[in-house]
């Protein structure tokens, strides 16, 4: 009895200590509703009225539309695909790195834009009408772009790109009482929406 005590008391201290841990990167997408120059306040895509503190070394972008003539061997980008009838990776939106910065997040990974789609990070290695080949550490992912599917690149810009009713795509952090803190935000505009 005395050992099962113990057990609990323990399982109990590393539940306590994971509670109090400050929660990883997460993503909020959705509409600007109100920003009072620290705080923003975002209607999320699922609905929820959120409020987002700005991080004082936050950094901002705006979207700007590109085409596939744009892509070329060698291109930092990512991309989320779901897989085709016959088994291929579609995409379902492409989005540019800056060709001067890392790649961020190289890899391929579940994504959560839909239910089994897949995000993929890394640089052209192959290029075909209306395909490509995204290379990256440990591996490769074919893809096929379909006409019209959202292409973009973000600009790098400052917080005025921060407009009651735009779009935006924030990355966020969470502290043990799950205040959301804003690192990134990528902003809609003339219409150019972050795809992810």
């Amino acid at each position: 009895m005395h050992a099962f005590r113990s057990a609990a008391f323990v399982a109990a201290a590393f539940l306590a200590i994971a509670v109090a841990q400050p929660q990883g990167p997460t993503r909020v997408r959705g509409t600007i509703t109100a920003f009072d120059g620290t705080t923003l306040s975002v209607k999320s895509r699922e609905g929820q009225d959120l409020k987002i503190e700005l991080a004082p070394n936050a950094t901002f972008a705006y979207m700007k539309a590109v085409s596939f003539a744009d892509i070329k061997p060698g291109t930092p980008l990512g991309t989320t695909t779901v897989q085709g009838a016959d088994g291929k990776n579609v995409a379902r939106e492409v989005h540019l790195f800056n060709p001067e910065r890392p790649i961020p997040g190289e890899g391929s990974r579940p994504a959560d834009l839909e239910p089994g789609s897949t995000m993929t990070n890394g640089r052209v290695t192959t290029l075909a009408e209306s395909e490509l080949t995204v290379g990256y550490k440990g591996g490769e992912h074919r893809v096929v772009v379909p006409s019209g599917i959202p292409m973009v690149t973000a600009v790098e810009s400052d917080r005025s790109v921060v407009v009651v009713g735009e779009y935006a795509y924030i990355s966020t952090t969470a502290d043990a009482d799950g205040k959301l803190t804003a690192t990134r935000l990528q902003v809609s505009r003339d219409g150019v929406r972050p795809p992810q």
